[in-house]
């Protein structure tokens, strides 16, 4: 009988073990995001935060082909008018690898050239544009690689502004995320990247080019708004995709990735599933006072603070005011993701 007692309380001790490590492993799961992918390198980033979401290998320094064109069209968006006319060079003409086919001598704006930068991967409208803003692809390349330095990047070099394989060309997945995000802030170069299909000029033809964006994810994924393909052979297939959900934006790069289009995909579910961008601090929100002199002076929060959140994840806050420090700290698991300069009312 002793040994029958024994041997039901084991039982029981068992049954228990194997309930609470059930219950472990469920509430785990709805705690932790559970993002997935065979790249080589990858990063899940909100967009108006910066928030990285999920990483992978998201600092190794690798191929990224035409994703490069990203930077491309951020350069030339910030140094150049979109609606001045280029007239294309024979320098620009016959480029190996996609192509919108131009040639030499005719006349484009810049708005129609990033079109066919950014829809077709056109290597010859990367070379127009470049020649265009820089003088030479050289140059150009200097004014690429100075954006990024000027964003604090330092896994990145750019040789050329199309991406084709140079071994002193490379981007880091975080590095990427990064100039996307910037990009993003530019509406010229979201109204571009958004495009599903637009027609160009087509000088001494009759009929306009036709571009077809390759990004497959705009046409198949709902809120998809975003924002560029690659592909090499040393780089293999590379993605930067984005979409916009309940006013959050996030942006996945894969970097070396097959089924490219289906892994972000997937991501993004994750991302939007997990994931609400909460406001943590509204406009304009009175958070305090000090005296100066016998005078009472006001501060506000100048800007709506948001911040991407998790159900079991809690933001707070912490006003500093005196003399000297006037700022508004934001706190997520205990650690800073914010500090806002206050205003005086």
């Amino acid at each position: 009988m002793k040994n029958i007692g024994y041997k039901i309380i084991l039982l029981f001790i068992c049954i228990a073990v194997l309930c609470l490590a059930t219950y472990s492993v469920a509430f785990a799961d709805t705690v932790s995001p559970h993002f997935e992918t065979s790249a080589k390198s990858a990063v899940v980033m909100e967009r108006s935060s910066g928030r990285i979401l999920f990483s992978k290998n998201e600092d190794a320094r690798l191929p990224i082909a035409s994703t490069t064109k990203i930077v491309t069209a951020l350069t030339v968006l910030k140094n150049c008018d979109l609606n001045a006319v280029v007239e294309i060079p024979a320098e620009a003409c016959g480029i190996e690898g996609s192509s919108i086919y131009l040639r030499s001598g005719e006349h484009l704006t810049v708005k129609e050239l990033l079109y066919g930068l950014m829809l077709r991967s056109g290597n010859d409208a990367a070379t127009a544009l470049a020649l265009h803003v820089g003088g030479s692809v050289e140059r150009f390349a200097d004014m690429m690689n100075n954006l990024a330095a000027e964003l604090g990047l330092q896994n990145c070099h750019f040789a050329n502004p199309h991406g084709l394989h140079d071994d002193q060309h490379y981007c880091s997945a975080n590095d990427l995320a990064v100039l996307t995000r910037e990009a993003l802030n530019n509406k010229d170069f979201c109204e571009i990247v958004s495009t599903k299909t637009v027609r160009i000029s087509n000088e001494g033809y009759e009929y306009d080019r036709v571009l077809v964006n390759k990004n497959k994810l705009l046409s198949n994924y709902d809120c998809a708004d975003g924002v560029k393909t690659g592909y090499t052979k040393k780089a293999g297939r590379c993605f930067v995709g984005s979409a916009t959900r309940n006013e959050m934006q996030v942006i996945v790069v894969v970097l070396n990735c097959g089924p490219m289009f289906e892994e972000t995909a997937a991501m993004l579910n994750e991302a939007f599933e997990k994931y609400t961008l909460k406001t943590v601090v509204p406009l304009n929100k009175q958070c305090g006072s000090i005296e100066d002199n016998g005078v009472k002076r006001y501060f506000i929060c100048p800007e709506r603070i948001q911040y991407p959140l998790t159900d079991k994840e809690v933001a707070a806050t912490q006003v500093v005011l005196d003399k000297e420090i006037r700022i508004i700290r934001v706190f997520v698991n205990k650690v800073v993701v914010r500090e806002i300069e206050l205003q005086e009312m």
